[in-house]
């Protein structure tokens, strides 16, 4: 039986990509896994695909909206904030509202979903994860916004830790690279919009940076997360550990 087997599980932007392969992962491990997002038709999606997988509407901006989602899943010992966005514009053209959207969700959407899931961690026992990216370890041109809050994730994440470091809860952040997901189908289209690239040009263009040659696989991020989880990874805390192939 996995050591997993029983442990309860949020996973923040479980509707689609990672979140939804992290979701999965957990559930296949035996894990009871509750999934939030913004739009309970994917949620629904996803959790029809496991009876381990439960969904609850929530918006990780707004501070009575998480609290309201961890009402709702009660006592949790593994907390996975992975909800985020991303967007591509030129630093002189980025709107007040633009940065201020991918702060909200980006960085404040990974504190509040921390912060009300310590809470919930019984005895404070247990794991926080945050999924970050290359991004917060690096700049990329035409992201700034995106790279800032990115790397305010890992600025918080080693603060938690250490403050943590003398309890049982360890915290951590997965930084991959740039993966074959919904978002970076947006990054190929914008690619595609801005430079008359073709498809396949845009994506080679992405995957260049990864000296493998390739895009993550979300599958490779969920395995990393449930090996973070384990009883094995118990020293590992205020880690960014990178899927990137080598590029950081």
């Amino acid at each position: 039986m996995s050591e997993l087997a029983g442990k309860t599980v949020l996973v923040t932007g479980g509707g689609s990509g990672v979140g939804a392969a992290m979701a999965l992962a957990f559930a296949n491990a035996g894990a009871r896994v509750s999934i939030s997002g913004r739009s309970e038709t994917r949620l629904q999606m996803v959790a029809d695909n496991h009876e381990s997988i439960t969904s609850v509407v929530a918006d990780v901006t707004d501070e009575q909206s998480v609290m309201d989602m961890f009402a709702t899943c009660g006592p949790t010992e593994i907390v996975i904030a992975n909800a985020g966005m991303s967007d591509s514009t030129s630093f002189q053209k980025t709107e007040i509202a633009s940065w201020q959207q991918l702060i909200d969700v980006n960085l404040t959407g990974v504190f509040l979903t921390l912060r009300e899931g310590l809470k919930q961690i019984p005895e404070q026992s247990g794991r926080l994860i945050a999924i970050a990216s290359t991004a917060s370890l690096k700049g990329y041109p035409y992201v700034a916004p995106y790279a800032a809050a990115k790397h305010g994730v890992i600025g918080l994440v080693r603060s938690l830790a250490l403050e943590l470091a003398k309890t049982n809860t360890t915290v951590n952040a997965i930084c991959p690279g740039f993966l074959d997901t919904e978002m970076t189908d947006r990054s190929v289209a914008n690619i595609m919009d801005k430079t008359g690239k073709t498809e396949q040009q845009a994506r080679v263009a992405l995957a260049a940076h990864n000296p493998q040659g390739r895009l993550i696989s979300p599958d490779e991020v969920a395995e990393t997360a449930l090996w973070l989880s384990r009883e094995g990874a118990r020293s590992v805390n205020g880690q960014a550990i990178t899927l990137s192939g080598g590029e950081i």
